[in-house]
């Protein structure tokens, strides 16, 4: 072999790892792992990837599938605040809740449909308002501004605990189908789909308790078909938010797949205790989650008006 095939070659070598190491530093550095996903890119950066951050996202999972059987919400009042506690942005919380919500409510149908607890012609015109409504959402999602997502979770909660207090469903009522009542099924679902979507939200704790007052459903049919129809929406809105970029896959995966296994534990608490309970132990929840909330928005409203 000549010298100038070999110094060629040698040349050609030095090339091919100057290459490899600029493809090394430009690697996306997100979190668990640092690593791009190979079906939907990289995650979100920020998110916690220590040992307490995995077991955090594990106890936030058996939290949202105990939460999700017992009251029939996805869980994004749960998620949303605790992937903005271990590092995400709101927006990115909220987007990534969505997809977690997807097996939850499967396994939650799953429970509440064995117990002949769902309304499948309700949950069916549900979902066509709030898939309409979840794109809307998610439009808004990547627009809106940090703040004024944190004051609309704040004022969302403020709503839900007030009916929650208010008003006690019963457990021996249907809802009685007619064209006027599956028009304003629809529009609620539109409704419903907004504040999931803008939010990152299944929407149960809206529909469940519209679905009692507004219907006549008894508390566990509106809690299963809300879950129902909450679970064709949060696909069809994480697709949208995936499309965006707005997902952390890996978190969503595993509080999802953990709050799925949970969830027929919390169907059988609800079951088990009655609508009066039901509700004031979701107040309570919820009280609980308004407060820190409204915490961390005055917070934010104060750091924004300083740097302004």
């Amino acid at each position: 072999m000549k010298k100038s095939d070999i110094s060629n070659i040698s040349n050609a070598e030095s090339v091919e790892r100057a290459e490899e190491s600029v493809r090394s530093s430009v690697q996306p550095s997100g979190k668990f792992g640092g690593k791009a996903d190979r079906l939907f890119g990289a995650d979100p950066a920020g998110l916690d990837e220590s040992a307490r951050g995995i077991a955090v996202l594990v106890i936030v999972g058996v939290a949202v599938g105990l939460l999700s059987g017992m009251f029939g919400i996805g869980g994004g009042t749960v998620i949303v605040p605790a992937l903005v506690w271990l590092g995400l942005t709101q927006r990115n919380a909220a987007a990534t809740s969505m997809l977690a919500i997807v097996p939850t409510s499967i396994s939650g149908v799953i429970s509440y449909a064995t117990c002949g607890n769902v309304d499948w012609l309700a949950a069916l015109l549900l979902f066509c308002g709030m898939f309409v409504g979840g794109q809307i959402g998610s439009w808004l999602l990547s627009r809106l501004p940090e703040l004024v997502l944190r004051w609309i979770f704040v004022v969302f909660l403020v709503f839900v605990v007030v009916n929650q207090i208010s008003f006690v469903p019963s457990r021996d009522q249907h809802i009685a189908m007619s064209a006027l009542t599956g028009v304003c099924l629809v529009l609620l679902g539109v409704v419903i789909g907004i504040l999931a979507g803008l939010l990152g939200i299944g929407g149960g704790a809206l529909a469940v308790p519209a679905l009692s007052m507004l219907f006549n459903a008894s508390d566990l049919i509106a809690r299963g078909t809300s879950l129902l129809a909450m679970f064709p929406n949060s696909i069809t809105t994480s697709v949208a938010n995936l499309k965006r970029k707005l997902v952390h896959v890996k978190a969503a995966l595993i509080i999802g797949l953990v709050a799925a296994v949970t969830a027929p534990f919390g169907t059988w608490i609800a079951g088990a205790v009655s609508p009066r309970v039901g509700s004031i132990l979701f107040a309570c929840y919820l009280c609980v989650l308004l407060i820190r909330s409204l915490f961390v928005a005055v917070k934010a409203t104060r750091s924004a008006r300083a740097s302004s």
